[in-house]
């Protein structure tokens, strides 16, 4: 998996929603599948996308490839589905004009150069309001939320882009949570620990009053892939649209919702209106008793939440025709979405650090996005060989959910896992190599994180970072010279023959 660097930039321009991302794949050989066949949302769906292009920590067998458009879903006439649009690092790439092995620093110019988002004045028309449901409703007789699973904990919105309003400050918030549908108008929300709007929503508790939100799905994959930076490259208020807009060169534009004073994305496919109740809590998996809540990103179903917070629905709008968007828990999406807003954030903190010596990062897909960086590190000089582990060190407390990093000399390919490999066989010895910092907060989803796994684990969510330092010591380099082939265009050899074979 090796990428070439360059843009796209006015390949791209174009895009501005989900409808005009979907023009533009549909243009672009490979991207892009439709199907008519009958599909259920229950568990179906996922499991055809499964062997089409999930990708990442999915069950084997599974691969990268096509987003893919379901147009004729079971039980909703006129309603699509839409798996994978980010399942590729190629397709994120070509879908905000950047390249695949440059999309990292790409991401990073838009957070250095933001836009905030602008909010539609009243009389303009916004595409997300075109129909307009009301309460009381069934959220499921109008949109098709999935299962992943069978033994999921039921049907989930999972690409809900949350907006709502710190009560205190009035800074606004927008993140992706997994949203599971409890009742006609009923859905929980589960908060991973530190979520700027679960501090929102604990303060609108403490007050005694509900928080506001809207949930808007299916959007311009610029918008989601600005979702995912964490603190401290986005602090608590910070805007993510702002990034977003950066990306594109104009602001995100926001409407204000029909029922709740919050605002939503002007262009999105769907809008859920709603508020999160005070002291209203719900057990994730009330209506099936599965004990899971659905796949997550290392690849195992996730526990079932006893105790989730509980939005009351009292709105959905939507465009005509409109498309449901998902992601495939574990899959190559969830990658893209968590892992090159990652490698920003660390290529910033690494930049400011050490100039010059992080040429490159790659958060690996066996990690999900979360747990496995690659960092590609150049030495000039002997103390540099300290400083390649000290930028490992950074890369770890600039996200502390991250669990090991792989370091690489600049003659190593870090996307192409048998390079990063390869390095770690000719360039790496276990006892010399590696450094352990025990006893750190990890990700709440690694199983790994328990007690009952080692005893050396002092409380569950406690973890052992891991440093592998697969870099040639300075001194030793000229001893460590890859072969050196004849560097040529290969283009005129690859025309096929026309002879016949020789006998």
């Amino acid at each position: 998996m090796s990428f070439p660097v360059h843009e796209n930039r006015t390949q791209a321009a174009g895009i501005y929603d989900l409808r005009s991302a979907l023009r533009f794949l549909e243009q672009t050989p490979g991207q892009l599948l439709r199907t008519e066949t009958p599909v259920d949302p229950n568990a179906e769906l996922a499991g055809v996308y499964r062997y089409v292009g999930a990708g990442g920590t999915v069950v084997r067998p599974t691969k990268t490839g096509p987003a893919m458009l379901f147009e004729n879903v079971k039980g909703y006439p006129g309603v699509r589905v839409l798996a994978g649009l980010l399942a590729t690092r190629e397709r994120t790439a070509l879908l905000v004009g950047s390249s695949p092995g440059n999309i990292g620093r790409h991401l990073l110019r838009a957070l250095d150069s933001p836009l905030a988002p602008r909010l539609l004045a009243d009389g303009e028309l916004a595409p997300c309001q075109q129909v307009v449901h009301r309460s009381p409703l069934d959220v499921l007789d109008l949109i098709p939320a999935p299962t992943n699973t069978p033994d999921d904990a039921g049907p989930y919105f999972t690409l809900g882009v949350l907006r709502a309003t710190d009560p205190e400050t009035g800074e606004h918030d927008v993140t992706i949570h997994r949203l599971c549908v409890q009742g006609p108008g009923q859905l929980s929300v589960y908060f991973a620990p530190n979520r700027h709007i679960d501090v929102f929503r604990q303060k609108a508790e403490a007050a005694g009053k509900p928080l506001p939100v809207s949930i808007s799905i299916g959007l311009d994959p610029a918008v989601y892939l600005s979702l995912s930076f964490e603190a401290p490259t986005t602090p608590l208020g910070f805007d993510e649209l702002s990034i977003a807009g950066g990306l594109r060169g104009r602001p995100v534009e926001l409407v204000r919702c029909i029922t709740q004073p919050e605002s939503a994305i002007a262009h999105a496919e769907f809008v859920i209106e709603g508020e999160i109740l005070p002291n209203a809590r719900i057990r994730e998996d009330l209506n099936t008793n599965t004990g899971h809540a659905m796949p997550e990103f290392p690849g195992y179903n996730g526990p079932a939440n006893p105790s989730l917070p509980v939005i009351r629905v009292t709105a959905v709008t939507h465009r005509k025709n409109p498309i449901m968007q998902t992601i495939v828990g574990p899959g190559e999406e969830h990658v893209s979405l968590a892992g090159i807003p990652t490698e920003a954030s660390i290529l910033r903190m690494t930049e400011a650090a050490m100039p010059g010596r992080v040429l490159n990062c790659y958060a690996h897909s066996a990690g999900g996005g979360k747990f496995l960086v690659i960092l590609q590190f150049k030495k000039t000089v002997p103390v540099d060989d300290g400083r390649a582990r000290q930028a490992a060190l950074i890369a770890l407390a600039t996200y502390h959910e991250l669990k090991h990093v792989v370091i690489v000399d600049e003659d190593v390919d870090l996307f192409d896992t048998n390079d990063v490999l390869w390095a770690m066989t000719t360039r790496y010895q276990g006892a010399h190599s590696t450094v352990f910092i025990p006893g750190v907060i990890g990700h709440p989803l690694d199983p790994s994180q328990d007690p009952a796994y080692s005893p050396d684990i002092s409380a569950r969510g406690i973890s052992t970072k891991t440093i592998f330092d697969c870099t040639v010591p300075f001194a030793l380099k000229r001893q460590f010279v890859r072969a050196r082939f004849l560097e040529l265009d290969p283009e005129p050899f690859l025309k096929p023959s026309t002879r016949p074979l020789a006998e």
